[in-house]
């Protein structure tokens, strides 16, 4: 095209703004060899000077040298490109063709539709458009189709002689590691004795235990190293021996290669909407080869099937400790939220069942013992940290709630306002009709009483609702504005007090409990050292860090508490083991594991406690043996019991066999007159 032509299309608005020349080349091997090519696009820029542009206007974007054009996703000079065209900064945008500038439809439709909204030319080494031009644009958008369309004609060709060697098993792929390519392109076995045995001694642990965490652990219990292939840095390509992780572990059961199999396809891709590729695996009768008995191998086929059936029989025992678990019925309140401080990774729940049917949460990481039969990571109790997270939450809950009251309070003032409009639009909507039929009105000959009657109703009926219409709306804005106040000061700011009932009331479920925590909170950092470190981070980015003393022992928990022991030891100094008994149990003590006390737990916690006797405590007081007694009163140990009987002396019991000490009778007290001078002590009692 000449220029003359392509200046028709050129507007001083077009030269006011900037030219963009656009250059690129698809890999860095073309831009070191295909020079001509990269010439040709700095060229353009003489185009611009012919069509008016001056040089300091002239901008060249060549940042996307040596990148494809089949995405915009790493392409920053693109990117640019667009950026400057959608705020009509450029008044043209050079490229040698079509492919130079995108090789998809979609990234070159949405270029062609934002150059054409901001009235930017388009110039190629063919000539100029504009994208507003219907017959310019349909030209722009034939080429871009052509452009992707040689792009699939390039890859198809590429694909299809890779596919090719694929389905005769000769396209060589990445090989785990035990295998090597031979200088004929061949697969064979790693020619090192140590590689080859560390495998064959993996297969043969497998087989023998059935398990690939046992598989790890032997590893670990010998400690083996197990061999690893370098892909990636300067060493690449190299061998490294390192501790045989699970991950790994799995990885060469799964692999049919061990097998001695060639497969293709195993594993696909997918692009997203954000130009992002996930990947996937596909099921095996959807891959585009697998070629049985293809070169050496470590195992049979039969073989691999069978380590293929145990690990899906053992991966029912096995749960993904890595996501975010939804919340479930347990009792543990950070289910899914809590993580090991110690190695980063999310921490599984355990239980423990007490006494009387309580249930305690116990924290576990064991990530480490599952991946290289460590010892686990971290063992934290829950029941005491699940109350610490209730109480931070309940005292966070006031400026937390602050918040949201004043979140809702805006929610709800845009909400009355959108209603306020919309009754505003309708008064207006009314007053605009009321002036129509007004004018209507105006406008009829008065001599025409038939029509101007039926006009003059017309404009009353409108006036009618006119009236209605700002009635409705001054009702309903004084209506809002005391709903508004009233919610502020009964609803928004009650969720405080609301949020701590909720809380403690028994009958809200321990899954409503997680939800609540999801919330309000991100995760929880846990750290067991001296105490219990906790590491709180809310949503939206605030941290709180709790310390709690390490709880006590499984058996600790059943130990008496400390106010009973020291009840018992106050109540022996006058009372006997079954009397102490009945009285806590009056009282509605319990002992450390729940029971009622007796005799026999009374003289059980005394000696776990080493309180002093009862027995020593009665002979401090000064009471008597039986046969101190009997030699006192000069009477036998029978007579003394039978005057206990009798209530003549007074016993006092000190053991579970009912054995007594006795009280001293007193000087004045007949039984220690004298026998000879006095009457005898036999008819003294009589």
């Amino acid at each position: 095209m000449k220029v003359s032509s392509m200046q028709q299309k050129v507007s001083v608005s077009h030269l006011r703004r900037q030219a963009y020349c656009y250059v690129r080349q698809s890999t860095l091997k073309q831009v070191l060899e295909n020079t001509e090519s990269t010439k040709r696009q700095y060229a353009l820029r003489e185009q611009a000077l012919a069509l008016g542009w001056p040089l300091v206007q002239i901008v060249t974007i060549d940042t996307d040298l040596g990148e494809t054009a089949a995405s915009i996703a790493d392409r920053e000079g693109f990117q640019k490109l667009m950026a400057e065209v959608s705020m009509g900064r450029a008044g043209l945008v050079m490229g040698l063709e079509v492919s130079r500038l995108a090789r998809n439809c979609a990234d070159w439709a949405r270029l062609l539709e934002i150059c054409a909204i901001t009235d930017t030319l388009i110039l190629d080494e063919a000539g100029i458009y504009d994208p507003a031009d219907f017959n310019d644009r349909f030209l722009l958008n034939m080429k871009g189709t052509f452009s992707e369309v040689e792009l699939h004609v390039l890859k198809s060709r590429l694909r299809g002689g890779a596919l090719n060697k694929v389905r005769r098993g000769e396209f060589k792929t990445r090989l785990p590691v035990g295998f090597m390519y031979d200088p004929a392109g061949k697969v064979i076995l790693d020619p090192d004795k140590q590689v080859q045995g560390a495998i064959h001694s993996f297969f043969d642990i497998f087989r023998r235990t059935g398990a690939a965490f046992a598989a790890v652990k032997a590893f670990r219990n010998d400690d083996v190293k197990f061999p690893y292939r370098l892909h990636h840095g300067p060493d690449k390509g190299g061998l490294e021996w390192r501790e045989l992780s699970y991950g790994q572990a799995r990885q060469i059961l799964k692999n049919p290669r061990y097998a001695g199999a060639y497969y293709y396809g195993r594993r696909r891709s997918r692009q997203n909407v954000d130009n992002s590729v996930s990947y996937f695996q596909a099921p095996r009768e959807e891959w585009i080869a697998l070629i049985k008995d293809a070169h050496a191998a470590y195992i049979t086929w039969d073989q691999y099937e069978e380590n293929l059936r145990r690990i899906r029989e053992n991966a029912i025992a096995y749960n993904n400790i890595d996501r975010k678990t939804p919340p479930r019925e347990g009792p543990s309140l950070l289910q899914g939220l809590a993580i090991c401080g110690k190695c980063g990774q999310r921490m599984t729940i355990r239980y423990k069942y007490r006494a009387q049917g309580r249930t305690d949460p116990v924290y576990l990481c064991q990530r480490s013992r599952i991946e290289r039969g460590a010892e686990n990571c971290q063992y934290i109790p829950g029941a005491c940290v699940d109350d610490a997270i209730g109480d931070l939450l309940i005292d966070s809950m006031t400026p937390l709630t602050l918040e949201v009251a004043l979140e809702v309070q805006r929610e709800l003032q845009s909400r009355l306002d959108e209603a306020d409009k919309l009754r505003k639009q309708q008064v207006q909507r009314a007053e605009y009709e009321a002036n129509l039929a007004r004018r209507r009105f105006m406008q009829v000959d008065p001599d025409h009483r038939l029509v101007a009657d039926t006009l003059e109703a017309v404009w009353n009926e409108k006036l009618r609702d006119l009236e209605a219409a700002r009635n409705h709306y001054e009702k309903h804005h004084q209506l809002d504005l005391s709903k508004l106040s009233r919610q502020e000061e009964e609803i928004i700011l009650g969720l405080a007090r609301d949020f701590p009932t909720l809380w403690r009331n028994p009958k809200t479920p321990v899954r409503e409990k997680k939800r609540m925590i999801r919330l309000l909170l991100e995760d929880v950092t846990m750290i067991k050292e001296q105490e219990i470190i906790l590491h709180v981070r809310f949503k939206g980015g605030a941290n709180k860090t709790l310390k709690l003393p390490l709880p006590p022992k499984g058996w600790q928990h059943a130990l008496t508490s400390e106010e009973i022991v020291r009840l018992i030891d106050e109540l022996m100094d006058n009372h006997s083991y079954l009397e102490i008994a009945e009285i806590l149990n009056e009282r509605g003590y319990k002992s450390g594991t729940g029971r009622r006390f007796d005799r026999k737990l009374i003289g059980s916690i005394r000696a776990n406690h080493d309180l002093r006797t009862r027995y020593a405590r009665l002979r401090k007081a000064g009471k008597l043996t039986a046969s101190e007694m009997a030699g006192l009163l000069g009477v036998t140990t029978a007579t003394v019991r039978k005057w206990t009987k009798t209530e003549t002396l007074k016993a006092y019991p000190y053991n579970d066999r009912n054995e007594c000490l006795y009280e001293h009778p007193g000087i004045n007290s007949p039984l220690m007159r004298d026998p000879v001078n006095g009457a005898s002590t036999r008819s003294l009692i009589n």
